[in-house]
């Protein structure tokens, strides 16, 4: 690549006022404080909302709530009810929302060698 590609290539970028739609729709499902965690306790099975709430440090009950109907509209997560007494609940990955194990775990494995080259693997 010359360096006019690298300039024009950077002021195309620079003049975007708003993110591209792919952008805008990743960071839709996985914005937020608490969605990649509600996603990555559910990459290894489906899980009731107490288990998600004991799991994830620090989430209100209100903020799980709300995260899990987000993503259950975009069809990211499943939500299943039981007919027992009382009814249990158990939240999953969809199949579409499964394709997100290996972002997951990328973003993951960046952030380990991301700590690794803090000074003393500080966190941020």
């Amino acid at each position: 690549m010359t360096d006019t590609t690298d300039t024009l290539e950077c002021e195309r970028i620079a003049a975007l006022r708003e993110p591209p739609p792919e952008i805008d729709a990743t960071l839709a499902v996985l914005g937020g404080k608490w969605k990649i965690l509600i996603l990555w306790q559910l990459i290894g099975r489906p899980c009731r909302f107490n288990e998600l709430r004991r799991a994830i440090a620090g989430v209100s009950q209100h903020m799980l709530t709300t995260h899990l109907r987000e993503l259950e509209g975009q069809g990211i997560v499943s939500r299943k009810i039981f007919a027992e007494v009382p009814p249990r609940v158990e939240y999953a990955l969809t199949d579409h929302g499964k394709t997100l194990g290996t972002v997951l775990r990328t973003l993951a494995e960046w952030g380990k060698t991301h700590l690794e080259r803090s000074p003393a693997g500080q966190k941020p």
